[in-house]
């Protein structure tokens, strides 16, 4: 089965959101031309994306699908696991998942679902930034730890 997609704004630029046999796959910056679909797990992502920055959605509940290697799949579940409004630093999630800092940094980096598996809420040693690979940089990664509500202060 082929990919649909759809795009829509939202408060850090234009979003398009790929679907595949049932399941999300890709949430890329920038809009498709001509993207819309019917499909109703993509008009459901929308929703929910759109919940997200509206401060009415903490969780999402949605299938996805990210392609990754089995490890780079088990660093996403995890970082699924940390709670809106929290954060955790690269090591404590490498800790988690006996791991290492670095394997978490190349996970976020290669996430393909960001916002719905949340590694912006991922940072470095002593509440460091960090990178952030989706839209505009570490500049979107503070922006979606403020509408979270996390204290940015030395961040």
């Amino acid at each position: 089965m082929m990919a649909e997609y759809i795009s829509f704004n939202s408060p850090i630029g234009p979003l398009t959101v790929f679907s595949e046999d049932g399941a999300l796959i890709v949430i890329e910056a920038g809009a498709v031309p001509g993207a819309g679909s019917g499909d109703p797990l993509l008009k459901e992502a929308r929703r929910q994306i759109d919940d997200y920055f509206d401060g009415k959605l903490k969780v999402f509940d949605l299938p996805t699908n990210p392609a990754g290697t089995p490890r780079q799949r088990e660093i996403w579940n995890a970082m699924a696991k940390i709670p809106y409004g929290e954060t955790c630093t690269y090591g404590e999630l490498a800790e988690t998942v006996k791991s290492s800092a670095r394997a978490i940094g190349g996970a976020c980096g290669r996430n393909p679902l960001p916002i719905v598996i949340p590694c912006h809420r991922v940072l470095g040693a002593n509440d460091a930034i960090g990178g952030y690979s989706f839209a505009d940089g570490a500049a979107t990664k503070r922006q979606l730890l403020m509408l979270e509500g996390v204290r940015l202060g030395l961040i």
